[in-house]
């Protein structure tokens, strides 16, 4: 049988329940987690002696960081040498310009392979009327949208300018705006209301069939939101298997993202291991038919079912999950922060929704016994 594996945020959490005054041996118990495991997270995370702050998990991200930022680099002096003649010196002294703030001039033209007397006879070179206008015109550009309180887009503002005088084009004012970064600021008003556009349908591979015969055969996923008081909302993406009713994996997020879904995959990912030609089915949601969603399914050979448009149905067995947690655990309590329902919906996902929950669709048994007993037939 493999070794458990368990993600980052898991391994903090313990940590810090550990360092709030929980004992190992309970920890140990209510987590299932070997308590010279427990030991040696506290370790890795504990500030080596003499160096403040620093653990030795600290150094090895430190040493990871140093690495890759040295690969990075090698790799972009290769890939450099391949498309310099596709950029022009102008375009390389704009560059040097920017950031000759940062860096030293001489260092940037010997990396960027322009010479020095280039960059200096184009720095002393005197600026064009049509730039030096464009420089006024960008300062009241700014000064009007200020004025606005960042309201005014490009055809508002392109107006004002030419009842002020100016006489300049719609397409120059739009340039202009958006080389100077302003943006119309408007928030629209939230409106609870069905979208009216159309959603793609897309392969419905499981078809409300939640028969299976082991783990990670058939996974479902779905977000949800709890509300906190300080912080207001915040949202949870889980993973749950069909066959052992666990939640395999979960990720909270103060933001509904794509991260939030890809991530809570990716924790699935990694403590179960599956095998490829496993089912994922999700929802129609924009996060889970994102491309960044697909591309990661397919990395691990992983085939997408969505459900079908306005059908609920579908997808009712994480839909019960979340109704779950939130009638035991959500509406029994206030947050105060995010912090707080954090780690509430942690212990209650860990220490008991998977260890000590019994489910009768598994006939009485928790999800984790359900999975202890496949993994011993495998």
């Amino acid at each position: 049988m493999k070794q458990k594996r368990y993600n980052q945020e898991f391994k903090e959490t313990i940590i810090n329940l550990y360092r709030s005054g929980t004992p190992v041996n309970q920890l140990s118990s209510e987590y299932g987690v070997p308590e010279v495991t427990i030991y040696k997270w506290i370790k890795m995370h504990s500030p080596i002696e003499g160096t403040n702050e620093l653990t030795p998990a600290d150094i090895s991200e430190i040493q990871k960081e140093n690495l890759r930022l040295k690969q990075e680099v090698e790799i972009l002096k290769k890939g450099y040498d391949h498309i310099r003649e596709k950029v022009t010196d102008q375009e390389v002294i704009n560059h040097i310009h920017v950031e000759k703030a940062h860096y030293s001039i001489q260092m940037m033209c010997r990396v960027l392979k322009v010479p020095k007397s280039t960059y200096y006879q184009a720095a002393n070179k005197k600026p064009s009327v049509y730039q030096l206008e464009n420089e006024q015109l960008t300062t009241r550009i700014r000064d009007i949208h200020r004025e606005s309180n960042e309201l005014y887009g490009a055809p508002k503002i392109h107006f004002l300018l030419c009842r002020e005088g100016w006489k300049v084009s719609i397409k120059r004012i739009q340039r202009l705006v958006r080389q100077a970064g302003i943006r119309s600021t408007i928030i629209k008003k939230y409106r609870p209301t069905q979208t009216q556009h159309l959603v793609k349908e897309r392969e419905n591979h499981l078809n409300q069939d939640f028969q299976t015969t082991s783990i990670n055969e058939k996974w479902v996923a779905d977000i949800t939101y709890i509300y906190t008081l300080r912080d207001g909302w915040f949202y949870l993406a889980s993973v749950l298997d069909l066959h052992s009713k666990k939640i395999v994996g979960y990720k909270f997020s103060r933001q509904m993202t794509v991260e939030l879904v890809t991530q809570a995959l990716e924790n699935a990912i990694l403590t179960q291991e599956p095998l490829e030609g496993l089912i994922v089915h999700t929802d129609l949601g924009t996060q889970y038919t994102s491309e960044a969603f697909q591309k990661q399914l397919k990395k691990h050979g992983i085939i997408a079912s969505f459900s079908r448009k306005g059908c609920p149905y579908d997808n009712a067995c994480i839909e019960s999950f979340h109704a779950t947690l939130k009638k035991e655990e959500v509406y029994r309590n206030r947050y105060s922060n995010f912090e707080t329902a954090k780690l509430a919906l942690f212990q209650y996902i860990e220490s008991w929704y998977n260890r000590k929950r019994i489910h009768g669709a598994i006939n009485y048994l928790t999800p984790n016994e359900v999975e202890r007993l496949c993994r011993s037939t495998l």
